[in-house]
């Protein structure tokens, strides 16, 4: 009933990102013979704290070093991509991970990151929706033409029809971008309409609407299990700020997506108890008995491993143990 999602930030004030990465992946394996459901893997550029870049790349790493825990790669900001490209890395990934590798595409919402890669982010939209198309026709290893040029991808990805893309976003946009092109839609927030727009457009385009996740105000996006709430909060408290800081500074009048604090301290952060917080083990027990899968981020905000393991033990230890019984 927990999960694992790793953005491998690694400020100044935390572990080096050697140590970061190595601890991930040591964690990842670890996890999975522990009950872990799943990892996800992000993606962002331009960051100062060295947030992960290359999603699949690390997803790769990940897939050898476990064997049969799902990996998620969200988000990827699809029209930084060549759509062909990305397609044959899908692939093989999908190869050397027995198909355990999904996605899910957006376009982003950072102006750097397109000036970086020389994107347009105003026609960002339109950009999506071209290259959305050519990678779901490219993913599949199936030959087809377009605009005059021949594509296959080879070697076939594993996955008949290549690996599972649903699209993301917190826009009415967005979701129909996903309903026209028969895709699941993960959504930032609960926003009004969104639900309607995705079954909608879905419907439209011939598709029945698949998974639409539409996250609460009060979704918890890192959680910590501790036996000292106190102690947890002192020793954790200024990662988990940093990531709470970072985010707000890339969203600064967002007030749609779920996951966003604007707490300026640890204090205010601890007082919100609803992005990133810290559960006794008995709350855990209590929430995973309800249903709530506990995503965990052991690595938030470049926690160093020393500090990570044991929290992360102590879910494996004392309420892992619990919901078996």
């Amino acid at each position: 009933m927990f999960t694992l999602r790793f953005d491998m930030r690694a400020p100044s004030t935390g572990a080096p990102a050697t140590e970061l990465y190595a601890a991930a992946l040591e964690m990842a394996a670890w996890a999975e013979a522990r009950g872990c459901l799943a990892t996800t893997v992000c993606e962002h550029h331009m960051s100062d704290d060295g947030y992960l870049p290359s999603p699949l790349l690390f997803s790769s790493a990940l897939a050898a070093r476990t064997n049969k825990v799902a990996i998620m790669v969200a988000a990827v900001v699809l029209p930084l991509y060549d759509p062909i490209r990305l397609a044959e890395e899908m692939a093989v990934l999908d190869i050397i991970s027995n198909g355990r590798v999904s996605y899910v595409t957006a376009v982003g919402y950072r102006p750097a990151e397109y000036e970086m890669y020389g994107v347009d982010f105003r026609r960002r939209g339109k950009i999506a929706e071209e290259k959305l198309g050519l990678l779901l026709r490219a993913k599949t290893g199936e030959p087809f033409e377009y605009e005059g040029r021949r594509i296959q991808v080879t070697p076939k990805p594993l996955t008949p029809g290549g690996p599972m893309i649903a699209w993301g976003g917190g826009s009415i946009a967005a979701a129909r971008r996903a309903g026209r092109h028969g895709l699941g839609f993960l959504a930032q927030g609960a926003a009004d309409g969104l639900k309607e727009a995705y079954e909608q457009a879905s419907r439209d385009a011939g598709h029945e609407p698949g998974m639409c996740y539409l996250p609460s105000p009060d979704s918890p996006t890192t959680v910590f299990v501790a036996d000292d709430l106190d102690r947890a909060w002192d020793e954790l408290g200024s990662y988990l700020l940093h990531d709470a800081v970072s985010y707000a500074a890339w969203n600064e009048n967002d007030g749609t997506t779920a996951s966003l604090s604007f707490a300026t301290t640890v204090d205010e952060l601890r007082a919100e108890n609803r992005n990133h917080i810290i559960l006794t083990v008995d709350q855990a027990i209590e929430r995973a008995r309800a249903g709530q899968i506990l995503g965990l981020q052991p690595l938030v905000g470049g926690l160093p491993p020393e500090i990570a393991w044991p929290y992360l033990r102590t879910v494996a230890d004392k309420v892992m143990p619990a919901l078996a019984s």
